[in-house]
């Protein structure tokens, strides 16, 4: 008992009060998302608000749970869980309902679990337990195939849905790794192939392999002319060049008809303003129009006659524009900001490698999500379909960010325990 004492009084309450004043912002989002006059009371179970409401009594269970649990077992069964979390991604894929043109979803009764939100902890806490090993080393081919293996698996399987939002949140993990010791090398290779991958999208695929070239020429001229540069050059064009062919091919092959659509919308090669454009456009006004503090809880006209379509899940940060303005979107950006920095504050003061990293992973799995999903509302970001932790309606996402969070403020609880 004193053990579970101590923990409580271990835990980081910044923290959780982020969480709680997050999920609450949440809850009232949706409410204000989808009001009717029909269905005023806001715990009506017939309504995406009043089912939120057990979602988020169910995730306060859930937290309070993990809290209970020794932090050395997470680590011990780390490899379990990630396996049991790979099982529901291969059993996803054979009887899982399909939603949105997405095989990604168990349907239980009136409730649909994705376990693709839930591979996100799994991933991360697999990943920390690994990189956390004494014979661990970025700089070597062994230790980054590995890392990128545990990576990779679910990524594989999440895109065969095909759900490829929820597959480039593990990109994220990138910043996990160039914190244990990986080379900036690959962060800018990274961004190179994002720069590429645009540039290539934009202009003939010929012309980007003239252009890459030229650069590379210029390159070679400043530089001492010897066989070894020479070599180098001429591998970085054939790699490049590679690259580059595929561009058309991935683009035209692997990608959905619907979010081909949508990423050429968004770098200005179509316009859609009543297709694939319009979620965005209806966004970019909801929020627009809510000027400096907002039309006022449950006053938004966008809302209100649904113009902006998913505005309780993907969208909800419209609700927060227009009913808060300009202030209110400042202050949801700024909690998320801070739950962000103190999330890496924590992970920096942690004992263990294993804390450290994990919560690494869960600093980069949520900025993930933040940036990317408030990208899209306001433009900034081709549209993927991933939620905004904490403020989505959704049981799936809200338990497993709950998980993700809960897990790592165990381990800082555990830190002192001992002393």
């Amino acid at each position: 008992m004193r053990a579970r004492t101590g923990t409580f009084l271990n835990i980081d309450w910044i923290t959780v009060f982020l969480y709680l004043i997050l999920v609450m912002i949440g809850w009232l989002s949706i409410y204000s998302a989808i009001y009717d006059e029909a269905h005023r009371n806001i715990i009506d179970l017939s309504q995406r608000y009043g089912k939120q409401l057990l979602w988020i009594a169910a995730a306060l269970i859930i937290a309070f749970a993990i809290l209970l649990i020794d932090a050395k077992l997470f680590s011990a069964f780390s490899y379990l869980l990630y396996v049991i979390g790979i099982i529901f991604l291969l059993a996803v894929l054979v009887i899982g309902t399909k939603i949105s043109g997405s095989r990604s979803w168990f349907q239980i009764g009136g409730f649909a679990l994705q376990p693709s939100e839930f591979a996100k902890f799994t991933c991360a806490l697999v990943l920390a337990k690994f990189l956390s090993g004494q014979n661990v080393n970025l700089r070597r081919f062994n230790s980054i195939f590995k890392a990128g293996l545990i990576i990779s698996i679910p990524v594989i399987l999440i895109l065969l849905q095909p759900e490829t939002g929820s597959a480039l949140v593990f990109s994220s993990l990138i910043i996990v790794l160039y914190r244990e010791g990986l080379s900036s090398k690959f962060l800018i290779f990274g961004v190179m192939a994002v720069v590429l991958f645009i540039i290539t999208l934009l202009l003939n695929t010929y012309v980007v392999i003239a252009l890459l070239s030229g650069i590379l020429i210029l390159f070679y001229l400043r530089i001492r002319k010897s066989k070894k540069s020479i070599l180098a050059v001429l591998l970085i064009l054939l790699v490049g060049s590679t690259y580059i062919l595929s561009v058309d091919y991935a683009f035209d092959n692997i990608l959905e008809p619907h979010q081909k659509k949508r990423i050429n919308v968004l770098i200005g090669k179509e316009s859609d303003p009543k297709g694939a454009g319009y979620n965005v456009n209806q966004s970019k006004i909801a929020i627009g129009s809510g000027g400096l503090f907002g039309k006022g809880f449950l006053k938004g006209t966008q809302t209100k006659f649904n113009f902006v379509p998913e505005q309780s899940t993907d969208f909800i940060f419209c609700t927060v524009g227009e009913e808060w303005g300009l202030f209110g979107s400042t202050v949801v950006v700024s909690l998320f900001i801070w739950l962000i920095i103190r999330l890496i504050i924590l992970a920096e003061r942690q004992r263990s490698a294993f804390s450290r990293i994990y919560g690494y992973g869960v600093a980069s799995i949520l900025f993930f999500h933040f940036v990317v999903n408030i990208g899209m509302t306001i433009g900034l970001a081709p549209i993927i379909g991933i939620p905004l932790p904490f403020l989505s309606y959704g049981g799936s996402s809200l338990w497993a960010f709950t998980i993700l969070l809960f897990i790592f403020i165990r381990q800082d609880a555990s830190r002192l325990e001992n002393l």
